[in-house]
């Protein structure tokens, strides 16, 4: 008899969090395409605008346990909803800030800035915990890789219609284009964002095979004072050595991608001397090579998988060898032409893309019970490098003039992920919680690796 192939409808919520992913991203870039016109119509310095880069990383760190918190009690789609439309309002809001003074256009920014990075940071854990109930072990590489490719798809998208669109019709609009954008995906998400019991169109066939695979069903929230005290829990996830590798990991690469997201068109711009728009057209091949290695990355983990290799090799191989491609980002510096900066800079994101694989880990690793509020431990520690970088960068080039130290800065963030990876995350196991029958009692959380 033969074998009833399962639908594919989990494929369908996969694109819907592509979609959401590439908008949240285009909006937190927003202010990197509008940056250097910004910048000569408030006059305001290098060092101002890195602060105000880093406005988003400050608000988006300090939402993220709380972000992966909500989305454990209270359901991955009613709060993904809520932060997507908040985002998306802050963002257009952001394109009327030009009509103020000087000092309270600067101000107003900033508040703004914190806003969409508060209300955004939600969306990472909560991708996390959807694909983790979707998926089976065995896609989820892949799965995880398409949707954080959504950030250089966000790039290859809309880097050059925003570059249009501030050298025609000025700097405010890219706001008004992005905040709307979200605002109508909004109903979009509405409509077609089930957990996969709730799901209309969900056959028997697929279920069974997320299911048996090792997907994390459950969407739905979690009963108030099921599941002990997150204070128990958050202690209990930064012992784990797995993890702290982990997390390291995330921050020294997402201090690529923050350099990426906020200064690297200002980079085109002041160092290579590009137009606005030409900086837009050019920001778009390493935003594609950084798509295709995030994608050929998860799909190449996955087939390790298959192949029978641990999963510890699966996982760690692709994110090696990304970081130390993502490396040659320094190679910039010697580079005289553009088309060089341009080829070096798209090497690296590949390199960048295809290494970046730490929320399939954690999905992997998390204790099934707190996978949003490990992911929003893990996307904390990460984004902390949204605050540092834009400040570090902006002083860097305002104190020597260039951007050489910046790139050399960059480029030791990818060897140090290297090195965490190889050091310090250990064996790839998923954390498992042996709890009391009564969490009230105040008995101690137990913890033992699932192999």
């Amino acid at each position: 008899m033969q074998a009833v192939k399962p639908g594919r409808v989990r494929f369908s919520i996969l694109l819907m969090l592509f979609l959401v992913t590439t908008v949240t991203f285009a909006d937190r870039s927003s202010l990197s395409i509008a940056g250097a016109a910004l910048q000569a119509d408030l006059g305001i310095d290098a060092v101002l605008l890195g602060y105000i880069f880093s406005a988003f990383g400050w608000a988006y760190v300090i939402g993220q346990i709380p972000g992966g918190w909500l989305f454990d009690r209270f359901g991955a789609k009613r709060v993904y909803l809520i932060t997507l439309f908040c985002w998306s309002l802050f963002t257009l809001m952001q394109g009327f800030v030009g009509a103020l003074p000087l000092a309270w256009a600067v101000v107003s920014l900033f508040v703004l800035r914190l806003a969409v990075g508060f209300a955004g940071a939600p969306c990472f854990p909560g991708n996390a915990r959807i694909i983790a109930a979707w998926f089976p072990t065995r896609e989820r590489g892949t799965a995880t890789a398409m949707s954080a490719s959504a950030q250089y798809a966000a790039t290859a998208v809309f880097a050059p219609l925003m570059g249009w669109v501030v050298q025609d019709m000025g700097w405010q609009y890219v706001f008004f284009v992005l905040g709307g954008l979200g605002l109508l995906l909004c109903g979009v998400w509405l409509k077609v964002m089930h957990g996969p019991r709730e799901h209309p169109r969900l056959g028997e066939a697929e279920f069974a095979y997320i299911e048996n695979g090792g997907a994390l069903l459950d969407m739905a929230p979690r009963p108030a004072g099921a599941g002990g005290s997150q204070w128990r829990y958050l202690k209990l996830l930064l012992t784990q050595r797995t993890l702290i590798g982990l997390y390291l990991g995330q921050y020294c690469n997402n201090a690529i991608t923050y350099f990426f997201l906020t200064w690297f068109p200002v980079y085109l711009v002041q160092a290579r001397g590009m137009t606005i728009l030409s900086a837009g057209f050019a920001a778009s091949l390493p935003a594609i090579s950084g798509f295709v290695g995030g994608v050929l990355g998860g799909l190449v983990s996955d087939a390790l998988l298959r192949r029978g290799c641990s999963l510890t090799l699966a996982r760690k191989l692709p994110i090696v060898v990304g970081m130390l491609l993502a490396s040659s980002i320094v190679l910039c510096i010697y580079a005289d032409s553009d088309a060089a900066v341009i080829g070096l800079m798209a090497l690296a994101f590949f390199g960048k893309g295809f290494g970046s694989l730490g929320w399939t880990l954690v999905a992997d690793t998390s204790p099934r019970q707190i996978v949003g509020l490990s992911g929003g431990l893990f996307n904390t520690f990460g984004n902390l490098a949204a605050i540092t970088t834009p400040i570090v960068v902006g002083y860097l080039v305002s104190l020597t003039g260039s951007f050489d130290a910046a790139l050399l800065y960059v480029g030791a963030n990818a060897l140090l992920a290297v090195i965490s990876y190889l050091v310090i995350v250990g064996r790839i196991n998923r954390i498992e919680l042996d709890e009391p029958p009564d969490p009230a009692a105040g008995s101690t959380v137990a913890v033992s690796s699932a192999k």
